[in-house]
């Protein structure tokens, strides 16, 4: 039982006990539940002021400029820079280089006529100079405030007014008025909340680090995606250089855009044209590789998927896949194996998506067929040749988006020949240099991609 003053609450969806249990019975999770003391209970919010609506036609547009951020890559994402007032929130692992971003951002606004902040409550003010000086962020004004007290962070705001914030992170920033421990959801709401009032009345650009959980998402309460604007999320690894960031929630842009980055000894880097980033460096064909015409926002990107199949000592196959969904590969070893006659039964089967990407449009999924395919049949692709389409249950080639603007980028770097959905390929152009091979099913695809 819960000891008086205090509460047992979920730290993966804010629900209370009064009792400690294993399991959370609102979202099932295990060891999430943890006890905090209890809150005084608030007076009502509402107010006897009564506001008169209005039509929306009579209501101001807002013509603040953006601000960008001295990124191309990064404004882009953003649709454009940064908006005054607006609260964005940057995920990704550990080390994958969310705090050298943003002071390389803040490097790139600080002036004399713009104040930027940059609050850490994780590392030491030395820490940060020795980053600033690694990356080649040093201004005289680039100011710099170790704290993890959010009071007095809230204060230093109010009385210095900066333009733009950094809260590195919201996890580990305490607010004196919540009795909980720093991290835990009552803490991370609170501060939220606070953040984002103080960058609505004050137009305060606020950047807010989140740390990620095991799964991916960003830890905390989900409502703190709800309650910023913008939230971000970095992909990659420590074994790639080369870093993705990408809009998961836009109020002010599109979320169909991502960054490309690499990180270098000075900093991160914009990677403007990624030709041939993704692809062999060989530039030969071999067994258990294809070439998808993939697209990333309005971005099309070349991009190697490998596969190794082979057969397995173990009662249970194996099935392994990376930079891309495993629910998704196994709907294609099925589909393969009912469709077009390839047994994959008894099987090991291991995914890769070279350079660290992670594919999530549908439009892969003949790629990741074909390099399977290829895989157990131990014979490569016809050289030259770039896939892409969506493969459904009955064996069918899907049509994809935007077919014309791959293939343009396909014959851009050297590919010869393309295989695509059959459905709206009459209508394309004729592009130099490239055969366009229609399907219309797995099993046809298969066929042609290896003659």
């Amino acid at each position: 039982m819960a000891r008086r003053g205090t509460v047992f609450v979920c730290q993966n969806c804010g629900a209370t006990s009064p009792k400690w249990m294993g399991r959370c019975t609102d979202c099932s999770t295990w060891g999430s539940v943890i006890e905090e003391i209890r809150q005084p209970e608030r007076p009502s919010a509402r107010s006897g002021t009564v506001r008169e609506p209005v039509p929306v036609t009579s209501v101001p547009e807002d013509s603040a400029q953006r601000i960008p951020t001295g990124l191309g890559e990064l404004d882009r994402v953003l649709g454009g820079g940064m908006v005054p007032g607006s609260v964005i929130l940057l995920g990704g692992d550990p080390g994958i280089g969310k705090s050298t971003l943003l002071l390389q951002i803040l490097a790139r606004l600080a002036s004399p006529s713009r104040k930027v902040l940059y609050v850490t409550a994780e590392e030491s003010m030395s820490q940060i100079r020795m980053r600033a000086r690694r990356v080649g962020s040093e201004s005289d004004h680039l100011m710099v405030l170790a704290e993890t007290d959010f009071g007095s962070v809230a204060g230093t705001i109010e009385k210095w007014a900066p333009d733009t914030v950094v809260l590195d992170s919201v996890q580990a920033l305490h607010h004196p008025d919540i009795g909980s421990s720093a991290g835990s959801i009552s803490q991370v709401r609170e501060i939220a909340s606070e953040a984002v009032g103080l960058a609505k009345g004050r137009d305060l650009t606020t950047w807010l680090v989140g740390h990620v959980t095991k799964e991916g998402a960003i830890a905390g309460p989900r409502t703190l995606e709800h309650m910023v604007d913008t939230v971000l999320y970095f992909e990659g690894d420590s074994s790639h250089t080369y870093r993705i960031l990408r809009a998961v929630k836009n109020r002010f842009g599109s979320t169909n855009e991502i960054a490309l980055l690499e990180m270098t000894g000075q900093g991160l880097v914009e990677i403007t044209d990624p030709a041939g980033l993704f692809l062999p460096s060989t530039g030969r064909s071999s067994p258990g590789s294809a070439v998808v015409m993939a697209l990333e926002g309005s971005r099309p990107l070349l991009v190697e998927v490998q596969a190794l199949v082979a057969q397995t000592p173990f009662p249970n196959p194996r099935r392994t896949v990376s930079g891309s969904e495993l629910s998704r590969v196994l709907l294609i070893l099925a589909v393969l194996d009912r469709r077009a006659g390839i047994q994959t039964g008894g099987l090991d089967v291991f995914v890769n998506v070279a350079g660290g990407l992670r594919l999530t449009e549908p439009a892969a999924d003949m790629g990741l067929a074909l390099a399977l395919v290829s895989s157990i049949l131990e014979k490569p692709l016809r050289g030259g040749t770039a896939v892409c389409g969506e493969i459904g249950l009955s064996g069918e080639v899907r049509p994809v988006l935007r077919l014309e603007g791959r293939l343009k980028e396909a014959s851009r770097l050297g590919l010869t020949r393309a295989l695509v959905p059959a459905s709206g390929a009459d209508k394309l152009p004729a592009i130099k240099g490239m055969e366009v091979v229609p399907v219309e099913t797995v099993e046809e695809a298969v066929h042609v991609a290896f003659t």
